[in-house]
């Protein structure tokens, strides 16, 4: 796969391996390839009990993939979990494409769509360090970044040891690089926080509309469309609540997603740091979607996997607007019942703006009771959800 893919016809392949989280329909897969610029042309969902060691499907199964993309003249197959570098270099000698998995697809539109530059390093560390497991010639662009001493290998040195020599030194100097722009977000946030700001996060699945409730709230201009990670990089605005009196930091962070790569998290650490040094979370879902219990747990695991599970939340409900008639909330606020637990629950539009005025005043209220830090008793604390 690559950023020059263009509309690429592509087959989406699942494999039911019994989690409660299968999309048989291969729906977000598909909404995933759209967001890479690809195009899919056919679906194919199985069920194993376990991944075949060698092609992950089973031969028979991959003689079917290799029909199905012949006949729908598909360019690539992708698979909707993680393949191990055996299996995909297997699948793709035996269906004789281009084999690619969900982590692969979640890092080319990461690539596509970082603007800043931190965003961008932290593309590239994730991308390298998915490389370095893989021993395929794919990434033939770092011959330009070698350069200097040890570019070119000795005698007997194979292609792969030349490969691997590259890409770890890729790696180094996008670490380093990467070093001094955390030392510069850190020191922007000992700044914000001798102004003795309060900040807030909004966290959520991606597609969840938190850009354009980020935009309703603040007046902003940031980047929103209906697709999956419409917006990468971290953006921070100052968000006056008239009741309080005051103003608040707000930040809109990257979405979050099933099975999102862990050496992404590993590589975006300074800019999910927004949320981990949060004192409030707007855990933004889509109301929307019938799957949304299912999206609130995946987003739970991941704040536990980054340190910030234990930080105040509050539930808002987006996309009221898109819920039919009698799925309408009769109230805007409500307690929503989780794991035995009741949580404080708000119901808003950000593109309609219904509610917001409601938020506002819950947001005033959580800034008043204690100004540098959320009161236990007033938390809405969302329980850690074990995969």
């Amino acid at each position: 796969m690559s950023s020059q893919a263009g509309s690429a016809a592509v087959v989406l392949v699942g494999v039911d391996l019994g989690l409660p989280h299968f999309d048989g329909e291969l729906e977000e897969l598909g909404l995933l390839a759209q967001a890479a610029g690809m195009q899919p042309v056919a679906r194919m969902a199985c069920k194993r009990k376990a991944p075949d060691a060698a092609l992950f499907v089973g031969s028979g199964k991959a003689d079917e993939i290799r029909s199905l993309a012949q006949l729908h003249g598909a360019e690539e197959v992708l698979f909707d979990q993680s393949l191990s570098p055996a299996q995909q270099r297997n699948l793709e000698q035996h269906i004789e494409l281009p084999v690619n998995d969900r982590t692969l697809l979640i890092l080319e539109i990461f690539a596509r769509r970082a603007r800043s530059h931190e965003g961008k390093l932290q593309v590239e560390l994730a991308r390298l360090q998915y490389l370095s497991t893989r021993l395929v010639r794919r990434w033939s662009h770092l011959e330009r970044q070698s350069g200097g001493i040890g570019g070119r290998g000795g005698p007997g040195e194979k292609q792969i040891e030349l490969d691997r020599r590259m890409i770890g030194a890729a790696i180094k100097r996008t670490r380093e690089r990467l070093v001094k722009v955390k030392r510069q977000r850190s020191t922007q946030r000992r700044q914000r926080e001798r102004r003795d700001t309060f900040n807030i996060s909004l966290v959520g699945y991606t597609n969840a509309g938190k850009s354009t409730l980020f935009n309703a709230l603040v007046k902003a201009g940031a980047y929103a469309a209906d697709q999956l990670f419409a917006t990468l990089d971290t953006t921070t605005r100052q968000l006056y609540l008239a009741n309080a009196g005051r103003s608040v930091s707000l930040s809109d962070t990257v979405g979050f997603i099933r099975d999102l790569p862990h050496g992404l998290i590993d590589a975006f650490e300074a800019t999910l740091q927004e949320a981990v040094d949060a004192d409030l979370l707007l855990h933004v879902v889509d109301a929307s979607n019938p799957d949304f219990p299912e999206q609130m747990a995946q987003v739970e695991r991941v704040l536990h996997e980054i340190g910030a599970a234990d930080i105040a939340q509050m539930l808002v409900f987006n996309k009221l607007d898109a819920l039919p008639a009698q799925r309408r909330p009769l109230r805007l606020q409500d307690q929503y019942e989780r794991a035995g637990q009741g949580l404080e629950r708000w119901f808003v539009s950000a593109r309609s703006g219904e509610g917001l005025d409601l938020l506002r005043q819950a947001l005033a209220a959580k800034v008043l009771a204690t100004p540098a830090d959320i009161a236990p008793a007033d938390s809405v604390q969302l329980p850690y959800a074990r995969p």
